[in-house]
């Protein structure tokens, strides 16, 4: 165990509000302490002498010896006696009451004073407003919750008390057990990732599962996540998935990648699973918890019933999952062995009339194939099946052979026996054949996580000073905002860009269209840090000839001026015009989230960006490794590839210019928002075209 320890598993712990009143706080917690707990629960309560027979304390500075100080008081005195138990030398805190960040200002002070009184005496602090801690194995139940869990080796977290009993309730009734639970309350001190922590370095427990709705510090959190999913499964639900305030965003990036893109990006990179509903959470803990991870992803399936069989097959097909193919010897073993009405393929539908003798047949021989990595085991009830007996076999061949087997009982009051003895020997059941299969893909998931390759981000060689004085110089501007004009930005970290130059009249942007095109066509784009969509309003002109540059210099000027009187008009940019027709337009982007820090979003880019949001999104810094998945991961991956005969674009261009976008933002915290659309990419590349930042001067 780690440094919480002794919050899970103390010898003494003393209740203070300890009451015999009925339907309190304080007598609740009391009574379940009482029940169970192994070691010397103590009251304390200066208003009572004796409370549910205990003697009480006037304080928690009386009783020697203390670990655990629960505390029950009102919040107007909770501080004090928080105060007082750092002076006893109690360690460990959970505080129950509530008043405190969620009931307004005054709270909030409150609640500011509590880390403090935390830290000055270095408590490990629970709460507050939270339900309070269990742990089986020394039996502790130090919450006010209507029942105590049963013991397994699940260790669970919640952001939601209520959330916690009803769970507990729902366990129990379904034989799931339970090494630790915690009801985070506020977060004051102890957090999620301590708890994360904590329980990847406990031997005892084999899952964590958490109810979120949010996290104190993302990055410490993705960190601790990444360092313990290595060894042991973690799943969530996390709940909050609005995108309030991408509204107000001043890019396209902005307005894509919200916080629950944030939370997608940072999950996923952290090896955790997420799933949406209470019963994803424990199938998936059920079975990460009982069943080793499949070496491959064929799955066999196994029933009685051809509807079912049909419905199972589905599932695998909606899931990352495949139908496991069956050697030659097998099939020849399944002809001699199983009816001839009885399908010897994958379903193997040995037909209504199997008793568990040829179900035995069956499932020993998918799994000892080769290409099995997987079983799922379908029964119906029939006058011919006995579901204990069936039980009893898969729970041998399991051992026998160590490859993962989910269960689907389809049945009622029938099934209970079978599945108590599957339970106990770690393999789940289920009635649905889909949510088994689902089961098995956590699995799959899980393993995936396991063999991934740790590859640090590349680190090239770029020019900060120059992109150092790009942005102070729009500092000293006065502005925020930038647009081509900060061009140079990107030259300066290796991105590459159509030459280009940015002009205040008729005449100069004849002139820069010789230099830049050579006599050729160019592209003209109006410059306005306060002009998003610049192709909407007309602001941007494709191959302008070079008879037609003066022109389209006055009527690109006007368009800005008649759209928006009050934009800041830096000018118009000429720009080099680049062969596109062999290109796909992608877009990189990045936005700064508050909890998790810079966003790197890739995806098909364009003037139709955010209607068609095909993006990914990946927490900085990228590696080589994740920028590669971005590209596979959009639906238009294959517009990239050569699809309808095109050329395929030189990928290892896109993923570079991802990375090094990824190394700007990390290098310079003052850029809130940047978008790189186009980023066009092409079999010779990947060139930015149009550029748009918003910076924080302050951190300049």
């Amino acid at each position: 165990m780690g440094e919480l320890a002794s919050l899970f598993a103390p010898e003494r712990v003393a209740v203070v509000g300890a009451s015999d009143d009925e339907g309190s706080v304080g007598r609740a917690v009391t009574e379940n302490l009482l029940a169970d707990f192994d070691g010397e629960v103590v009251a304390v309560n200066p208003t009572r002498d004796e409370v549910l027979g205990l003697s009480c304390y006037d304080d928690v500075t009386e009783p020697a010896d203390v670990d655990l100080a629960v505390v029950v008081v009102p919040a107007s005195i909770a501080l004090e006696v928080i105060e007082q138990a750092g002076e006893a030398g109690v360690d460990d805190v959970v505080v129950i009451t509530a008043g405190f960040g969620e009931s307004g200002s005054e709270g909030a002070a409150r609640e500011e004073r509590l880390r403090e009184l935390a830290a000055e005496y270095d408590l490990n602090l629970v709460g507050p407003n939270s339900l309070g801690v269990m742990n089986t194995t020394v039996g502790l139940n130090a919450t006010f919750g209507p029942e105590n869990a049963q013991a397994g080796s699940l260790s669970f977290m919640s952001q939601s008390g209520a959330f916690i009993t009803a769970v507990v309730d729902w366990a129990n009734d379904r034989n799931l057990g339970f090494k630790d639970i915690v009801s985070v309350g506020n977060k004051a001190v102890l957090d999620e990732s301590d708890f994360v922590a904590e329980w990847g370095d406990d031997p005892d427990t084999d899952v964590i599962l958490g109810y979120l709705e949010d996290v104190v510090d993302g990055r410490v959190f993705l960190e601790t996540a990444r360092e313990v999913t290595a060894e042991t499964p973690m799943v969530v639900v996390k709940s909050g998935r609005t995108e309030a305030g991408a509204s107000a965003a001043a890019s396209h990036t902005g307005a894509i990648a919200g916080s629950e893109r944030a939370y997608e990006a940072a999950l996923e990179q952290a090896g955790v699973l997420r799933v949406d509903t209470v019963q994803e959470l424990f199938d998936s803990a059920s079975i990460l918890a009982g069943q080793p991870v499949p070496e491959s992803d064929g799955v066999a399936i196994v029933t009685n019933a051809g509807g079912p069989g049909v419905m199972t097959t589905d599932a695998v097909g909606d899931a990352g999952l495949s139908l496991a193919s069956f050697t030659d010897e097998t099939l020849d073993r399944f002809a001699e062995s199983l009816p001839a009405e009885a399908n010897r393929y994958n379903p193997v539908d040995i037909i209504g009339d199997a008793p568990v003798e040829r179900f035995t047949e069956a499932l020993d021989g998918v799994l000892a194939d080769p290409g099995v990595g997987a079983s799922v085991v379908v029964a119906c009830p029939t006058a011919t099946l006995s579901f204990e007996a069936l039980a009893e076999t898969v729970v041998d061949l399991q051992a026998e052979y160590g490859k993962p087997v989910a269960v689907a009982l389809m049945g009622g009051s029938s099934t209970r026996a079978a599945s108590e003895r599957l339970s106990e020997a770690g393999i789940p059941t289920y009635f649905d054949p889909a949510r088994a299969v689902r089961s098995l893909d956590a699995l799959r998931e899980y393993r995936e996580i396991r063999e991934r390759e740790t590859v640090g981000p590349r680190s090239f060689d770029v020019d900060r000073e120059q992109a150092r004085e790009i942005l102070q110089r729009a500092t000293d501007r006065g502005s925020n905002k930038l647009g081509v004009e900060a061009m140079d930005l990107l030259d300066a970290y290796g991105i590459p860009t159509p030459a280009g130059e940015i002009v205040s009249g008729r005449r100069e942007a004849v002139a820069a269209a010789e230099r830049v095109g050579g006599g050729d066509d160019v592209v003209m784009k109006v410059v306005s840090p306060d002009i998003l969509h610049k192709s909407d309003i007309g602001g941007v002109a494709v191959g302008v000839a070079p008879e037609e540059v003066a022109d389209t210099y006055e009527d690109l000027v006007t368009r800005a001026r008649n759209y928006q009187p009050d934009a800041t008009l830096v000018g118009v940019q000429v720009q080099e015009l680049r062969d596109t027709d062999s290109g796909v337009e992608t877009i990189v982007g990045v936005n700064r989230d508050p909890g998790f820090g810079p966003l790197v979003l890739f995806g098909l880019g364009g003037i139709f960006v955010e209607i068609l949001e095909d993006a990914t999104v990946r927490i900085a810094p990228v590696s080589q490794p994740q920028a590669d998945a971005m590209i596979d991961e959009i639906d238009a991956a294959p517009l990239l590839r050569g699809a309808r005969g095109r050329d395929p674009v030189d990928e290892a261009a896109v993923t570079e210019v991802i990375e090094r976008l990824s190394q700007l933002v990390m290098d310079f915290p003052a850029i809130v928002e940047l978008d790189v659309n186009p980023l066009v990419a092409t079999p010779e590349g990947a060139t930015a075209v149009d550029l748009r930042l918003t910076i924080n001067q302050e951190k300049l």
